[in-house]
């Protein structure tokens, strides 16, 4: 979820049961304590471009960080910010620092990206896939309800935002199911067993959802449009051959860097890898796209086989041509 969505969940919280002469400083701590845990943005290095990814919603995300976390946040304030924060004392910035940072890795998971909530006892990314990376509505909600109640020093508008809030996420799970049981159906239709099937939003809404899935060798990338009420409407898509290093590159020694570079961009894109349909040379994560029936991956890893013992570079393509928003928008409008 984008960093400002965390801060307005984590203050919103904070408002819905603080005393009322606590209500901006509250606020402020939990606003603040939610954003900690994308520091993790910070890991970086030029040499190795996977260790982002790698680090990327891990253990700053996970349940077992929770207490650490606030206590650093807390001590953050109390010493940089004490005048402003004062008033609440250390044990009270302390709780609200604990309600903040917990609600990172919860809302993290609620999209598809994955989140390492249960690190370091297991390396499995959590990710349930029932709301966008960045939602809008989703934002707008906690917004207001933040805005209002800090307004008012009333901890009402923030309560009944929480609740909003709640009820859009589990729109988004109703959603997601009912986008699956459509893709479901479709690969029925088809004669596809599929082995593996994955559904996610499409930025900014839940009426439009990207599936793939996984059927012999080949992945099959769709579009689903689940509207209020009926069947979804199913958008077809392109299909990817499945990679396969030893089939793709057979020339690449299993003891090189570059290797070794494959194999952890797999897991962090849980297997879905296919090469580039217009670019051979770019090994993408099949589960992400600009256009949700498109097999071209929002970002990828360059397989420089003439450097084999050098780190492999990461690309992204976030571009979308007039044509490929026009289809977008149309999908979403649910039109033919």
């Amino acid at each position: 979820m984008d960093i400002l969505t965390h801060g307005l969940l984590g203050g919103t919280l904070e408002l819905s049961c603080c005393k009322k002469e606590e209500t901006r400083a509250a606020t402020t701590v939990g606003f603040l304590a939610a954003l900690l845990a994308d520091a993790d943005a910070l890991i970086q290095s030029s040499a190795d471009p996977l260790l982002t990814l790698e680090y990327h919603r891990q253990f700053t995300h996970s349940l077992i960080f929770i207490p650490f976390g606030a206590l650093l946040v807390s001590l953050i304030l109390w010493l940089a910010f004490r005048k402003f924060v004062q008033p609440l004392g250390f044990r009270r910035i302390y709780l609200y620092a604990l309600l903040g940072c917990a609600t990172s890795g919860f809302l993290d998971a609620c999209t598809s990206y994955g989140t390492h909530l249960l690190w370091p006892f297991t390396g499995e990314r959590i990710a349930w896939s029932i709301i966008p990376i960045f939602d809008p509505l989703f934002f707008l909600i906690l917004g207001a309800a933040m805005v209002t109640g800090l307004r008012r020093h009333r901890t009402l508008a923030a309560r009944i935002g929480l609740m909003l809030a709640a009820a859009y996420l589990s729109v988004g799970w109703l959603q997601h199911q009912r986008a699956e049981d459509a893709m479901r159906a479709t690969a029925l239709l088809r004669g596809h067993a599929a082995e593996r099937l994955t559904v996610k939003p499409t930025m900014g809404n839940l009426l439009l959802w990207r599936s793939i899935y996984r059927y012999g060798d080949t992945f099959h990338v769709d579009a689903v449009r689940v509207g209020i009420g009926g069947a979804g409407r199913i958008y077809p898509g392109t299909t990817a051959r499945a990679f396969d290093a030893s089939r793709d590159q057979p020339g690449l020694s299993a003891d090189s860097v570059l290797y070794g570079d494959i194999l952890r961009f797999k897991q962090f894109s849980d297997g879905y890898l296919a090469l580039h349909p217009d670019d051979p040379g770019l090994l993408g994560d099949v589960r992400y796209a600009m256009l949700p029936t498109s097999t071209r991956p929002l970002w990828g890893i360059r397989l420089d086989l003439q450097h084999p013992e050098a780190h492999t570079q990461f690309e992204t393509a976030r571009r979308l041509s007039r044509q490929e928003i026009d289809q977008f928008t149309g999908m979403l409008r649910g039109k033919d």
